[in-house]
C-alpha cells in the first residue's frame, strides 16, 4: 500500500503491474514489523531498476516491456520453510554489483538517492533474527529474482525473550 503510487504510470514509463501467486501457507513465527521492512526494500528496489529502465528506453519500449513485479509464496518441500519470491523483469543485476548488493554502504544509486543500507538491512532482518536466508538470482537485461526462505518455527535468539515470536499469517 505504501508503494502503490510508485507503482502508476507516470510520463516517463508505464504502470508497474503485481501479480501475486499466494500459496496456503501456515502460521510463520516471525518479526512482521520487519519483514515487512525487507519486502518494502525489495519491492522499493525493484521499482528504482524500471525507473533506471525508463532513463535508457523509449515508452513504446517499456510498454512492450510490461513492467512486472511477481511475489509468490509457498512452502518448502521440506514443509519446515516458507519461500518468498520478488521477481522484476527489469534490466537484472551485472555480476560485479550482485557480488555486493547485501554489503552496508554499497550502492549503486546516485548522490542522494540511496544509503546503500536497505539491502543489507534486509539481509539481517531474514538471516540474524529470523535464521532464514536472502539470496538474489539475477540476469542482466532479463530481470531478477530475489527469494527467501523464513522457518516456520524460528529458534529463540539470545537477548531478545520469551515474547520475540509473533505470528504473521498468510497474505490475504
Amino acid at each position: 500500500m505504501l508503494l502503490q503510487y510508485r507503482l502508476r504510470a507516470d510520463t516517463r514509463r508505464p504502470e508497474i503491474v503485481i501479480q501475486k501467486h499466494y500459496g496456503d501457507l501456515p502460521e510463520v513465527s516471525c518479526f512482521p514489523g520487519q519483514l515487512n521492512q525487507v519486502f518494502m526494500n525489495l519491492l522499493a528496489n525493484a521499482i528504482d531498476a524500471f525507473d533506471e529502465v525508463a532513463r535508457q528506453q523509449s515508452f513504446a519500449e517499456l510498454v512492450a516491456l510490461a513492467p512486472t513485479i511477481a511475489i509468490e509464496t509457498t512452502l518448502a518441500p521440506d514443509r519446515q520453510f516458507v519461500e518468498i519470491h520478488i521477481r522484476d523483469n527489469a534490466q537484472g543485476i551485472p555480476e560485479p554489483i550482485r557480488q555486493h548488493i547485501f554489503e552496508r554502504s554499497f550502492t549503486t544509486k546516485a548522490v542522494g538517492r540511496g544509503t546503500g543500507l536497505g539491502l543489507a538491512i534486509a539481509c539481517q532482518i531474514v538471516v540474524d533474527r529470523h535464521q532464514g536466508s536472502l539470496e538474489v538470482d539475477s540476469v542482466p537485461g532479463q530481470g531478477s529474482d530475489f527469494w527467501m526462505r523464513l522457518p516456520l518455527q524460528a529458534r529463540p535468539i539470545a537477548g531478545l525473550g520469551s515474547d520475540h515470536n509473533w505470528l504473521l499469517r498468510r497474505a490475504a
